[in-house]
């Protein structure tokens, strides 16, 4: 088929948010099903695309809410509201007004278009209008958009982002009703969207990039770190579970703990002396593989978490928050649940002394990583048919 990847972010070569590397594993696998997808959108100033041959950049712009200036952030909500839009909609709206659907239009005709997210589709429904449409669901919008209302830490933001999950329900419903097929990244998710969608939807299992699983214990390099935790920090869903891990957790470990935060942490963040920010790494895997054990420390958010994947397919030891574990009915041998800030600590601590014993708790995550590029596989060539029909 002759796809058409609408996307907010266009893939680059080094994806950095687990947005980017879940349209990587997407795109990637439906290139090797022999689809040719041209992947439509924007991109960050001054990146490039991993494929320039099949990628149309309609745009140069920063659109996430953690480097836009004060400036830029207000004049995205005065166009929210002058729009009738959701503030994420009403972003692109303005980036990509008189270019978008022109672009989709002229590269086109398409078999299919492949909508990212609903924010694309929200800023611009006359693509609904173009090819027949399959819609994927990284997360269910209006339901992260009411947990950030809930944790919001004034009341101003807390009204905006309670009119942010107003208007992306009405849009998400919608547009359940109008796609051909619907993708989700979590059962969970498939289940929330109700009767409507349950015959025309599935679930998409991810991989993280094409890194081989951990080598076995005792061929690793020294650990750099105890604990390790990786994320995009400034994003809401993911901040509430780092504050509750630095905040509740970390004060009942022991204090000759190496802690590593890997990723981009808001600057008001206060960190306790024995957390090292290590920033943007160059290679998730190389940074986890650094580290004892994976901290998933989930509070918050829908859809399924990127970090959780990357750790099972690199066979790491990780103490995991039921959230971070969504979308998934079997666990590693080597994962521990816990939900509480005095379980986690004291599964962190026992599993710690395990592996400070000589036993490095690693296990081959080729299996799952088989098993998951073959579902992606499948759930892709389900939507794909009912596009086509």
């Amino acid at each position: 088929m002759r796809l058409a990847f609408l996307t907010s972010l266009i893939p680059v070569a080094r994806p950095d948010t687990g947005f980017e590397i879940a349209n990587a594993a997407i795109l990637s696998s439906l290139r090797a099903a022999g689809h040719e997808v041209t992947a439509i959108g924007f991109m960050r100033h001054g990146e490039m695309p991993a494929d320039p041959d099949q990628a149309v950049v309609v745009a140069e712009i920063d659109i996430e809410n953690a480097v836009a200036s004060t400036g830029r952030q207000l004049r995205w909500i005065a166009a929210a509201f002058r729009f009738g839009l959701p503030v994420a909609c009403a972003k692109l709206r303005l980036a990509g007004a008189g270019r978008l659907v022109e672009a989709v239009r002229a590269q086109g005709p398409f078999d299919a278009l492949i909508l990212n997210s609903v924010m694309l589709p929200g800023a611009f429904p006359e693509l609904l209008e173009i090819a027949p449409c399959v819609l994927v669901e990284h997360n269910i919008e209006h339901a992260s958009a009411r947990q950030n209302a809930e944790n919001a830490g004034n009341v101003l933001l807390r009204r905006l982002f309670a009119r942010e999950a107003r208007l992306l329900e009405a849009i998400e419903r919608r547009l359940w009703r109008q796609s051909r097929f619907v993708w989700t990244l979590a059962e969970e998710d498939r289940r929330a969207m109700g009767a409507e969608a349950r015959d025309k939807s599935a679930v998409l299992p991810l991989v993280s990039g094409t890194a081989p699983p951990a080598i076995v214990a005792g061929q690793d390099a020294p650990a750099s770190f105890d604990i390790g935790l990786i994320g995009t920090w400034t994003w809401l869903p993911n901040r509430v579970g780092l504050e509750w891990f630095l905040q509740e957790v970390c004060p009942l470990l022991p204090d000759d703990l190496r802690i590593a935060v890997a990723g981009r942490v808001p600057s008001e963040l206060r960190m306790p002396l024995n957390v090292t920010l290590v920033g943007r790494v160059p290679a998730a895997d190389a940074f986890l593989r650094s580290c004892r054990i994976v901290a998933l420390s989930s509070r918050a958010g829908t859809g399924v978490q990127l970090k959780t994947i990357e750790a099972m397919q690199l066979g790491l030891p990780a103490v995991a928050t039921s959230l971070s574990c969504r979308g998934f009915t079997e666990l590693p041998a080597n994962f521990t649940l816990a939900d509480s800030a005095p379980d986690f600590a004291r599964a962190l601590a026992e599993r710690l002394a395990v592996i400070r014993a000589g036993d490095a708790q690693r296990i081959d995550g080729e299996a799952f990583l088989t098993r998951q590029r073959a579902a992606l596989a499948a759930g892709l060539a389900q939507g794909l048919a009912a596009a086509a029909r």
